[in-house]
């Protein structure tokens, strides 16, 4: 069988989706592009925002227009089956706890126990630890979705992480709802910073990324852990706001100080690590000072990128019937503004490593070289060798900037950098 796969939104659902088709490819069938005349194809969808929601919808729609037999699930699947199984009689709707059960729909599934390293699979593979959210945010609709945390067992996610590295990759990435309360609804007494030490002790030569993590979760043992030369020097620590009113209509669990300390903290024990953030711009209530207070903080700090999403109502959530609103059109300038910002930070981190040595996970090879990204998520266009396998770690050195990329050379042509 040819099966595609559309992913959209979070790294849980990349991980998802890379653990289906890895079982896919397994069990002797090809992973393929929609356009590649595909006998079925996953949508796996989205719902935290308005905006991912219509991504789903447009999915939905572009795999229904083929010769396919469409299966739809994640998030938006999960809050609208519904609304879809009555649109779309002959799409099969999967909820997200039963996301698994993919695997047995694809027809005539053997064991080979052997993986097809095709390029249609990722680069890198991310392990999902754990599903589920125990906190209420008011702007978010995800914990109806995915129900509350769930941790995934240890053994298990040992030996997938064996696994992967033995089949030649070298980047692997945990990924949660939320990651950082790993293992708190287990009595093994396993959390976050445990698993990781098993994980590095159990494993020789892969480096091992976090996707998001909240502030509060960083704490002393996982900051000493997160020390290890093989753990990624990048950290994604979502924001959201930094005004203390808008925080606390949002329910989020720490003040703007509270933020700062430990990102100072963190900033101190780790040289030249990349700190990503996420804002939503244009909150309810928000007016111009809550913005700015927003921006002169994260301007003064030591981000290195931004993700910044406007405001999206979710119904059924507690932000939806908070007023007064902030106008679209105000919400347009303020975003431009946040990523406007991002942009200048970016330039700042990427410029701050030049001459510098790194390795680079190979993602992408073309007829200039190959694209890669860095243990501190700079992405690097370097004119290496076009053999070079995919998913391959390869040091070179950052020699300058183009756009948002940075321009590498292999180490072995460089020239030692000034002292």
């Amino acid at each position: 069988m040819r099966v595609a796969f559309i992913t959209l939104g979070c790294r849980t659902n990349q991980a998802e989706s890379a653990h289906i088709e890895q079982m896919i490819s397994e069990g002797g069938h090809q992973i393929v592009d929609l356009s590649e005349g595909a006998d079925i194809c996953v949508v796996n969808t989205c719902s935290v925002t308005a905006k991912a929601d219509y991504q789903s919808r447009q999915s939905i729609s572009r795999a229904m227009k083929t010769k396919a037999e469409v299966i739809v699930t994640g998030c938006y699947a999960e809050l609208n089956s519904n609304l879809l199984n009555e649109q779309n009689p002959s799409i099969r709707v999967i909820g997200n706890s039963q996301k698994a059960s993919i695997i047995s729909l694809i027809p005539s599934l053997r064991s080979s126990h052997t993986l097809d390293m095709s390029p249609k699979l990722r680069h890198r593979q991310t392990i999902k630890v754990q599903d589920g959210c125990n906190n209420a945010c008011s702007y978010c609709i995800i914990p109806s979705a995915r129900g509350r945390s769930k941790s995934f067992a240890p053994r298990e996610i040992i030996d997938e992480a064996k696994k992967l590295e033995s089949l030649g990759f070298e980047e692997i990435v945990l990924s949660g709802i939320h990651l950082g309360i790993y293992g708190k609804d287990l009595t093994s007494g396993y959390n976050l910073a445990k698993l990781l030490e098993e994980i590095l002790s159990a494993t020789s030569k892969a480096r091992i990324r976090l996707s998001s993590i909240e502030i509060n979760e960083l704490n002393d043992y996982l900051l000493n852990v997160l020390k290890h030369e093989r753990i990624c020097r990048h950290l994604h620590i979502p924001l959201q706001s930094a005004d203390d009113a808008i925080l606390y209509r949002m329910n989020r669990s720490y003040t703007v100080k509270e933020y700062s300390l430990i990102l100072d903290k963190i900033i101190h024990q780790f040289s030249n690590i990349s700190i990503g953030t996420d804002i939503i711009v244009g909150f309810p209530t928000e007016d111009e000072s809550h913005f700015n207070n927003m921006m002169k903080f994260v301007d003064s700090q030591p981000f290195t990128y931004l993700h910044v999403f406007p405001f999206s109502v979710r119904p059924g959530t507690a932000a939806a019937n908070l007023k007064p609103r902030v106008s679209d059109s105000e919400k347009k300038q303020r975003v431009l503004k946040a990523r406007e910002l991002s942009m200048r930070k970016k330039d700042v981190f990427l410029k701050s490593n030049i001459g510098l040595d790194h390795e680079i996970i190979i993602e992408t090879v073309n007829e200039k070289g190959v694209i890669g990204t860095t243990s501190n998520y700079i992405k690097v266009l370097a004119p290496l060798d076009v053999r070079i396998t995919p998913r391959k770690l390869v040091k070179i050195r950052i020699t300058g900037v183009d756009d948002d990329k940075a321009c590498g050379i292999p180490v072995n042509n460089a020239q030692p950098p000034n002292k």
